[in-house]
Order: C-alpha cells, then structure tokens, then sequence
C-alpha cells in the first residue's frame, strides 16, 4: 500500500538553521531515503518552496485566489514523501525514522489510493498493487 507522509514544520525554525545545520538535516534525511529506495518502498519526495509563494484556490464556482498557506497553524506544510509500505505499522516506522533526524517536524501519514477516471475502485486498487510489484 502506498502512504503519503507529509512533514510539517514551523517554517521560521527551518529557515533559520545556518547552511551547516540545513545540510546536516538534510544529509540524515537522504540516508534514510537511500534505505528506502535499496527496500524498493522511496516513492516521491519533495521539499517544497516558501509558503510566501503559496496561493490557495477555495470558494464556489471559478473560486478565489488567496495568497498564502491553506491552513491557518502553527506548522506549515513543507514537503512529503511517497512511501510503498505493506502495512500501517510499516509507515509508521519510516515516519519514525525522519523523525529521529528531524525531531521538531511533525508527520501526518496517509493511505494513499490511485485515481483513474472512470475506473472501477478495485481498478486503482489493483494498480497500487502492481505499482507496488505484486501483479
């Protein structure tokens, strides 16, 4: 099963670590995806831009434009990874593991299910076990 695990940050920490503490951070981040990726489980991951460039789009119709986070918290949404995990307590275990080299970042995981337009439910189901290699 596919799990998103979204990192959650309070931006003001994270854009005041120096470089040295950024890369640190970093570098212990991408071990655990080079582990991830050798268990065949790294999906995406990204971290994403400023949420100064944010816009959220909400309302009836054609909607608003809205400059900023979608969420009014303490914490903003700051990236997420894309983890193949064959069960809730798997992904659990690797949101532990960011969390070890990250401790003030929050993670939120989610089961993720695939979309296919006009495909039956079992259908996305089925491509999110292939996705996973058990076709």
């Amino acid at each position: 099963m596919l799990y998103a695990i979204l990192a959650y940050h309070v931006e003001e920490v994270v854009v005041s670590w120096t470089p040295d503490q950024d890369t640190n951070v970093m570098a212990n981040l991408h071990e655990i995806h080079e582990r991830l990726t050798a268990d065949g489980q790294m999906g995406p991951a990204a971290r994403l831009g400023g949420t100064k460039g944010a816009f959220t789009l909400r309302g009836p119709g054609a909607g608003v434009i809205i400059d900023g986070p979608f969420a009014e918290t303490k914490e903003q949404l700051l990236g997420f990874y894309v983890v193949d995990c064959a069960t809730r307590e798997a992904a659990i275990a690797v949101a532990r593991d960011l969390r070890k080299v990250n401790p003030s970042a929050v993670y939120e995981i989610r089961p993720v299910q695939l979309f296919l337009p006009g495909a039956a439910k079992e259908a996305t189901h089925a491509l999110s076990d292939h996705v996973r290699g058990n076709s």
